[in-house]
C-alpha cells in the first residue's frame, strides 16, 4: 500500500513531523539526501510505525499515492529550490509540494507561481513549536495554492496542536506567501517576547539585586496570571537550573544569535510603512549583545550612572512587560492586516490569533484575549483600541513609565520597553513634530507639504 504523504529532510523537525504523521494514522514515506540518516531513522522509533524509507528521489516519489503530497523540511533558500528542481520532473499534474521551513514569503509567492505553470500545486506552511511541537502537535499556518488545501487539510489538522476550546491550531491563512508571512510575523513577535522577558530579568537582577533562583520564582508566579505563556514558563525553569552549584544562566555567554526572521519582519514593515518598532529593537539588542569584547571595553571606560530603581516595584515590572507585549502584538497584527490588503490575501486576524493559542513558541493565555477581541469586532484594525486592551494599557501606564525612568537612572538598557512606550505616546499624540520635519524638507528640497486647513492629498510649497 502506498504512502499518504512523504517527508524530505530528516533533521530534528522533519524526523519529528514524520513520527507525528505516523502516530496520527498516516502512511509515511521518507527521504534524506544522506542515506545513512534515513537508515538511522528507520532503525529507531520509525521502524515500528510502518514508515517507509527511500534511497533515491525516484523511489521516494514512486512510494506515494496520488495526488502525491510531499513535505519539504530542508533549509530555507537555495536548498528548497534545489530539491524542488530535482522533484518537479518526477511529479504529475495535481501533485502537491509543501515547504514547511522558515522560507521568506516572497520566495513562496514565486514558487507558487512557477510550479503552477507545471501543474504542480505548492504550499508554504509556517510551522511553530520546535522539536516538541513537531513531535506532539505544532501550530500550522498554511498558505499557497488554494486548490491544494482541501487535499492536505485532513492531514495537517490531524497533527496540529489543539487549543483550549478544542480547535486544531491549523487553518487556511491565504494564497501565495500568506502562510509564510504570518509565520514570519509570529517569529518577529517571538523576538519581541523574548526581549521583553530578558529585560524584566535584567531589571530584577541588576536593578533589584535578585539572584537567578529568586527571579525564577517571580517568573513562576507571573506564569500563574495574565503573563502565563510557554516562554515565561521556560524562563522560570531556566533560572532555576544549576551546574555544579552555579546558576546555569551565569555560565552562558551573553551573545544572542538569530536566523533572520526577525530582520525580515522589520524589513517587511518598512516596505509596507507599518512600524514594528519593538521587533526592530529586539533585533538590534541581539546585535548589540553579539559584541561582548567591545561592551567589556566600554564598561571599563564609562561608570554606571548614579541612581537606581528604589521607586520601582515587582508589580511595576510585570505591568511594563505586559504593556510592552500589547504594543508588540498590536504592531504585528497591523503589519499582517496591511500586508493582507496590499497582496489580496484576506487574512483573518482572529483566526491567526487562534492558531497561536497552542503548539507554537508564543503560545500564551494572552492570545485568548486577542482572539476574542477580533471575534467581537471583525473591523478592528488596532488591537490597542479593543476595550480589554484599552483598560490594560491605562492601568499599566504609570508602572510602565516608572520602570523606563528607573532603568534610565540605573543605566540598565530597556530598548523594548522604551520603544513600546514611545510608540504608545506617539500614537496617542494628536499633534507630532513631523510638521517641522516636513517644513525642513520643503525648505531644502521643495518636497511640498499638506496643510491643516486644506483636504488631505493637496500639496503646497512655501517660498521660504
Amino acid at each position: 500500500m502506498k504512502a499518504d504523504i512523504g517527508v524530505v529532510g530528516l533533521a530534528v523537525m522533519g524526523a519529528n513531523l514524520a513520527l507525528n504523521l505516523a502516530d496520527s494514522g498516516h502512511r509515511v514515506a521518507v527521504y534524506n539526501r544522506t542515506i545513512g540518516v534515513t537508515e538511522d531513522f528507520l532503525a529507531g522509533e520509525a521502524g515500528s510505525k510502518g514508515v517507509v524509507g527511500a534511497s533515491t528521489l525516484e523511489e521516494f516519489v514512486s512510494a506515494l499515492a496520488g495526488p502525491r503530497v510531499i513535505l519539504l523540511m530542508v533549509k530555507a533558500g537555495a536548498p528548497v529550490d534545489a530539491v524542488i528542481g530535482d522533484l518537479a520532473p518526477l511529479l504529475d499534474e495535481g501533485d502537491i509540494i509543501i515547504d514547511g521551513g522558515n522560507s521568506l514569503y516572497t520566495d513562496t509567492d514565486r514558487r507558487v507561481a512557477e510550479l503552477a505553470t507545471q501543474g504542480i500545486r505548492f504550499l508554504g506552511v509556517g510551522i511553530s513549536g520546535g522539536e516538541e511541537g513537531a513531535r506532539h502537535g505544532p501550530s500550522l499556518m498554511p498558505g499557497g495554492d488554494p486548490t491544494a488545501w482541501p487535499v492536505v487539510e485532513p492531514i495537517l489538522t490531524s497533527i496540529a496542536a489543539v487549543a483550549p476550546d478544542g480547535k486544531p491550531c491549523c487553518d487556511w491563512v491565504g494564497p501565495g506567501g500568506a502562510g509564510h508571512f504570518v509565520k514570519m510575523v509570529h517569529n518577529g513577535i517571538e523576538y519581541g517576547d523574548m526581549q521583553v522577558i530578558a529585560e524584566a530579568y535584567d531589571l530584577l537582577r541588576r536593578g533589584m539585586d535578585m539572584g537567578p533562583a529568586e527571579i525564577g520564582e517571580v517568573f513562576a508566579t507571573w506564569n500563574q496570571g495574565r503573563l502565563r505563556s510557554y516562554l515565561v514558563e521556560i524562563t522560570a525553569e531556566i533560572l532555576g537550573a544549576t551546574e555544579e552549584g552555579r546558576p546555569m544562566i551565569d555560565v552562558i555567554l551573553d551573545a544572542a544569535g538569530q536566523k533572520g526572521t526577525g530582520k525580515w519582519t522589520v524589513v517587511a514593515s518598512m516596505d509596507l510603512a507599518e512600524p514594528t518598532a519593538l521587533v526592530a529593537e529586539a533585533v538590534y539588542a541581539r546585535i548589540v549583545s553579539s559584541d561582548p569584547v567591545r561592551r567589556r571595553k566600554m564598561s571599563r571606560v564609562f561608570d554606571t550612572p548614579v541612581g537606581g530603581m528604589a521607586d520601582v516595584a515587582l508589580d511595576d515590572v510585570e505591568a511594563a512587560l505586559y504593556a510592552s507585549k500589547i504594543v508588540s502584538y498590536t504592531q504585528g497584527f497591523r503589519l499582517m492586516l496591511t500586508a493582507s490588503g496590499e497582496y489580496g490575501w484576506e487574512i483573518d486576524p482572529g483566526s491567526v490569533a487562534g492558531l497561536w493559542r497552542a503548539g507554537c513558541i508564543i503560545r500564551a493565555v494572552f492570545l485568548e484575549e486577542i482572539t476574542a477581541a477580533y471575534r467581537e469586532d471583525k473591523d478592528l484594525t488596532d488591537l490597542s483600541l479593543a476595550p480589554f486592551f484599552i483598560g490594560a494599557l491605562r492601568s499599566a501606564e504609570g508602572s510602565w513609565r516608572r520602570v523606563v525612568s528607573g532603568a534610565i537612572d540605573a543605566g540598565i538598557p530597556v530598548p523594548a520597553y522604551s520603544t513600546a512606550l514611545a510608540y504608545f505616546d506617539g500614537m496617542r499624540s494628536e499633534r507630532l513634530p513631523a510638521n517641522l520635519i516636513q517644513a525642513q524638507r520643503d525648505f531644502f528640497g521643495a518636497h511640498t507639504f499638506e496643510r491643516v486647513d486644506r483636504p488631505r492629498g493637496e500639496f503646497f510649497h512655501h517660498n521660504w
